[in-house]
């Protein structure tokens, strides 16, 4: 019983997701708002909701859940996946840097914020498991990806630049000072926590309901897109990460309750933020878009499976 309400819940996760989606793709349809839309919500969500909901999130997180063997294991899989990818492009389909790079970031960067959090809540148990992934991936993964999109639309990058990206980068930002607050034990007054608070809630509703826009008129694997990099990055993300988290933390001998929290958030369909770096940097947006779409219906069979196997 209790893992079928554990698989109800997952299941009840996801239809949230895909209604707010299904929202979104709603109001572009039936032109409720002027073009350009979906990239005014990105700019509010990348700028101002996200940090938000980053630096509360972060900042009360258990240091021992943050700095731990699930770490390991997450960044492991995560790099694994990666590399695979980058191994494919060059000796498959031979993507662009731009291209290579979104295409390895999408198929290891997981959904931490917008599914992540409600599946470790009410699946996992604990949303304490999902920072490990935040951590890593806003503070190791996003300043590179960052970096060459930075570095596609300037066409220069400096060494001073790439210091300057927790700085210049709302996002890094806000996790490497939530981190901070954790670690420190710094004590922040709720008059600033609060507006922080609701800041946040809007994060996953206005990235959520701007992809559902950025769908209109738009069809995944069309003639012309890179159809070998989206299937191959959506194969990756779907199957691989998951499988090399189980192997890596069976490996390490870890109990089997952080084994089901690894497994599952490695499964984690594709994060919404790459849809919003490429949409803010106009860079390789119909790949990251098809990926985060393909990721997100293909991993709802996958972690339901987890769920009922291994919870």
């Amino acid at each position: 019983m209790h893992d079928t309400r554990k698989v109800l819940s997952a299941f009840t996760g996801f239809a949230v997701i895909a209604v707010i989606i299904a929202a979104g793709y709603l109001v572009a349809r039936l032109r409720l708002v002027a073009d350009g839309g979906a990239l005014a919500l990105n700019r509010v969500a990348f700028f101002v909701a996200m940090p938000a909901l980053l630096f509360t999130v972060v900042s009360r997180a258990q240091v021992s859940v943050m700095f731990s063997r699930f770490t390991v294991v997450a960044t492991t899989a995560a790099l694994v996946t990666a590399t695979v990818f980058v191994v494919a492009s060059r000796l498959w389909f031979r993507a662009s840097l731009v291209d290579t790079t979104m295409g390895a970031a999408c198929a290891s960067y997981v959904n931490a914020n917008n599914i992540g959090l409600p599946v470790a809540t009410y699946i996992i148990g604990n949303p304490q498991y999902i920072v490990p992934q935040i951590l890593v991936q806003v503070l190791v993964f996003s300043p590179v990806v960052l970096g060459v999109l930075d570095l596609s639309t300037r066409g220069r990058v400096q060494v001073r630049d790439i210091l300057a990206q927790p700085v210049r980068n709302p996002i890094v930002a806000a996790t490497a000072a939530g981190a901070i607050v954790a670690v420190t034990g710094v004590h922040v007054p709720n008059i600033v926590t609060a507006p922080l608070d609701e800041l946040g809630k809007a994060a996953v509703p206005l990235v959520l309901i701007a992809f559902g826009m950025s769908l209109r008129g738009s069809r995944p694997l069309a003639p012309g897109t890179p159809r070998a990099a989206v299937l191959v990055a959506t194969g990756l993300k779907v199957v691989l990460m998951p499988a090399v988290a189980y192997l890596v933390a069976v490996a390490l001998h870890l109990p089997s309750a952080v084994v089901f929290a690894v497994v599952v958030t490695a499964a984690l369909p594709t994060a919404q933020n790459m849809n919003s770096y490429a949409a803010r940097y106009g860079r390789a947006q119909v790949l990251a878009r098809d990926i985060v779409l393909l990721t997100t219906l293909g991993s709802v069979p996958v972690i339901l499976a987890l769920t009922a196997v291994l919870g």
